[in-house]
């Protein structure tokens, strides 16, 4: 099901695929997939929670250049029409379904965790406050992609992958990003 959930998105919009398109492609009766995932979003879901760990961890060395690194590889998993579909997806699913919303956010917390090592090896290299909040730092990478996809509608591009780095490192460098107990008042 999920296979053919991938391959449905890599062929048409989110909102044109349903459970009798993924239970014909896939071979298995839609009444099996609906008993299972109960809806589109419900299969979405639980694709997403099967790819969460396919963020790579770049070490370059420095902060800056693991920051362009992960926008450079943010910016061509958008590149392809499939995996923005399967944001829209992802997104709407959290919007409709409770259960949903709580995958999205584990799954997100999941890559917060994985990409924070970025920021630690920055700290003790010195070259960031070590109070610096490591999700705030990685919303801020994150964020014009998004924004991009879902607002605006906009292409994901080079430019905005070194944006989001840039911006994303010299705050942090700044302290901008520093944990909401150290911040000055």
């Amino acid at each position: 099901m999920l296979k053919a959930t991938w391959e449905e998105l890599g062929s048409q919009e989110f909102a044109s695929i349903t459970i009798d398109r993924i239970a014909q492609r896939s071979g298995v009766h839609a009444a099996t997939i609906r008993r299972r995932w109960r809806t589109v979003e419900g299969v979405i879901t639980d694709m997403l929670s099967q790819h969460s760990e396919k963020i790579p961890i770049p070490d370059a060395g420095s902060l800056r250049a693991d920051l362009h690194a992960v926008t450079q590889s943010i910016a061509e998993f958008y590149s392809l029409a499939r995996n923005r579909r399967l944001v829209e997806a992802v997104v709407t699913s959290a919007a409709r379904e409770p259960g949903a919303a709580e995958v999205l956010r584990a799954v997100f917390k999941n890559r917060i965790q994985r990409v924070s090592v970025l920021l630690e090896r920055a700290v003790e290299r010195g070259e960031i406050p070590a109070d610096t909040d490591a999700e705030e730092v990685i919303a801020a990478i994150g964020a014009p992609f998004y924004y991009r996809l879902l607002i605006t509608r906009r292409p994901i591009d080079a430019e905005l992958a070194r944006i989001s780095a840039e911006s994303a490192y010299l705050g942090a460098v700044e302290g901008i990003f520093r944990t909401k107990g150290s911040r000055p008042d």
